[in-house]
């Protein structure tokens, strides 16, 4: 009786399984898949061997937080009040205020979660869709570990929000200073969120992809 090896490597799409996005449950895919929408039995949740339109979806919500950075950082995110004067801090000359008046902590903070963090996740996003337009086979692994801490670490670029949120709402102190939000921490906060969205509509999944057809073509 001929024995079928089956390979420790093989993923849950080539052994007919479903990963629920919303309670992790694996699901053995039926003969009727392909015609009907199949659903998690335990919540409900819509199934699909791979997030539908991954690629396409990303790459929009990768631009369009490309296109909010810039005015994000032109802008000014803080509008001091003084005495009858009036200045406006973007993101970066906040920093060099903070630098300028010894506090090097918190403008490291804010030059890494403001400055540092979003581009780098856009940069990690961009070079992981054009790793899986073109195939690439280079270190899956890492490349999955890297998707796994920038989704992880990109919500913290939301500090820089959280800390003008409070200025505002703490510093009043009468007639002599009042502190408001410019226009700068709309942007922010519309990139921060749009690559939030970004990174759950990416499929790491698809980083083995190339792998997997490129060892059946090897087999055949």
């Amino acid at each position: 009786m001929a024995m079928t090896r089956v390979s420790a490597d093989h993923s849950a799409a080539r052994s007919g399984l479903f990963n629920c996005h919303g309670c992790s449950l694996l699901v053995r895919r039926s003969s009727a898949a392909g015609r009907v929408q199949v659903r998690c039995p335990r919540c409900g949740t819509p199934l699909h061997i791979r997030k539908p339109n991954s690629i396409a979806r990303t790459w929009a919500l990768l631009i369009a937080a490309i296109i909010f950075y810039i005015p994000a950082n032109l802008l000014p995110v803080t509008i001091t009040t003084y005495l009858g004067s009036t200045q406006s801090d973007t993101i970066m000359s906040g920093v060099i205020f903070f630098m300028q008046t010894g506090s090097w902590g918190i403008a490291l903070i804010i030059f890494v979660a403001s400055i540092v963090v979003p581009i780098a996740k856009l940069i990690v996003l961009a070079g992981l869709l054009l790793s899986i337009q073109r195939r690439s086979r280079w270190r899956p692994e890492e490349r999955t570990i890297l998707y796994r801490v920038t989704e992880l670490v990109g919500r913290w670029s939301m500090l820089d929000v959280f800390v003008v949120t409070v200025l505002v709402a703490l510093v009043r102190l009468g007639y002599l200073t009042t502190i408001e939000a410019g226009p700068g921490i709309v942007y922010f906060a519309a990139v921060v969120v749009i690559t939030m969205i970004a990174a759950m509509t990416f499929d790491p999944r698809l980083i083995w992809d190339a792998l997997e057809k490129n060892d059946e073509s090897t087999v055949r």
